[in-house]
């Protein structure tokens, strides 16, 4: 059964210094209208196969369009696993409407994961030499590591200059604990992707633990970065309770979803669930109580099988419209973070 998510937490933060960070999509007074709902992928196999694009719709420009017709957000999780052209950026930005927001995830090397050496720059690989299986930052050596951090925020830029750039999400590996160098190297991570926002994922479960819960989320809004609250399954080394809490003026939400195989290789088994009515009606109210006090709100379903996230955003995004719409509507006042 899906753990049920902790109350909103309340922290205080300061956004002064940080305006070249914080946009909207629509700045009418509309809650709803800030909090944007999509899905971590748009073209994985099992999406492809499963219908939810009609006939017709075949072509990389045709799939981008159609999805941004739908959703007004999509997280790129394919820079995980290689580091994208500028002609893709730059398709991505041209192929989406004015107002719609990119969150990309950072290549695997920049987050300390296993990354395939046939996966770096060409040139980076042959200053390397000869290399097989994966490396780590260790193993690539820190000019090169600072080279592909320079490369890839680099390549994010037209996205950014065009106004849909809405994070980089920086998602640290099950094995990167809570710690005061660990601390110390996250805020380093942010500083590098400056001017670019970061956002902040941990899959280690000291960070949320009782007694380091609250200095984590401290650390984080004293610095104006965004923790990534997240629903996924529980009893796992990298698990993270579903801790909902604003540390910046952007909330960030991500769905893992609660498949019994969490720890299979292959993704379509890893990601395999499809969230109830009950679970999103639960999740909905969460979201819109902690979107009443922050800037914007991004929320991702990371259920990534057949149509599973898309069915699922459609339905939750309709979800928090409701909510936020009764609460404007109700005598109390919104609660502000």
């Amino acid at each position: 059964m899906a753990a049920r998510p902790e109350a909103p937490a309340r922290h205080e933060f300061d956004p002064r210094g940080r305006g070249q960070w914080a946009r909207m999509i629509r700045d009418d007074g509309d809650p709803a209208a800030r909090v944007l709902v999509g899905t971590a992928s748009w073209t994985d196999k099992s999406l492809l196969d499963s219908g939810w694009y009609p006939p017709g719709v075949s072509t990389p420009a045709r799939r981008l369009a159609y999805y941004a017709e739908r959703f007004p957000l999509v997280e790129v999780d394919a820079t995980y696993y290689s580091p994208p052209s500028l002609r893709t950026v730059e398709a991505w930005r041209d192929r989406t409407p004015a107002g719609f927001t990119f969150n990309i995830k950072a290549f695997s090397l920049l987050t300390g994961h296993p990354t395939p050496a046939r996966s770096l720059y060409k040139d980076l690989r042959e200053r390397l030499g000869p290399r097989e299986g994966n490396l780590y930052p260790r193993d690539a050596g820190p000019e090169i590591v600072q080279e592909v951090w320079t490369r890839f925020l680099d390549t994010l830029r037209p996205l950014h200059e065009a106004g849909k750039l809405g994070a980089v999400l920086l998602q640290f590996p099950p094995w990167f604990p809570a710690g005061e160098a660990n601390r110390r190297h996250v805020l380093a991570c942010v500083r590098r992707c400056l001017p670019l926002r970061a956002c902040v994922e941990f899959r280690h479960h000291s960070w949320m633990e009782e007694g380091e819960r609250e200095r984590t989320l401290g650390l984080l809004a004293s610095h104006g970065v965004p923790y990534v609250c997240v629903d996924m399954p529980q009893g796992h080394a990298s698990s993270i309770p579903p801790v909902v809490a604003a540390t910046a003026d952007l909330a960030v939400f991500r769905f893992h979803g609660h498949s019994e195989k969490w720890t299979s290789k292959r993704i379509e088994e890893r990601f395999a669930y499809l969230y109830s009515q009950e679970e999103l009606k639960d999740w909905a109210g969460r979201i819109a109580e902690l979107a009443a006090g922050t800037r914007t709100t991004h929320v991702l379903m990371n259920n990534c099988c057949a149509d599973n996230a898309q069915r699922n955003a459609a339905r939750l995004s309709a979800m928090v419209a409701e909510q936020l719409g009764a609460a404007q509507t109700s005598t109390e006042p919104p609660v502000r973070q």
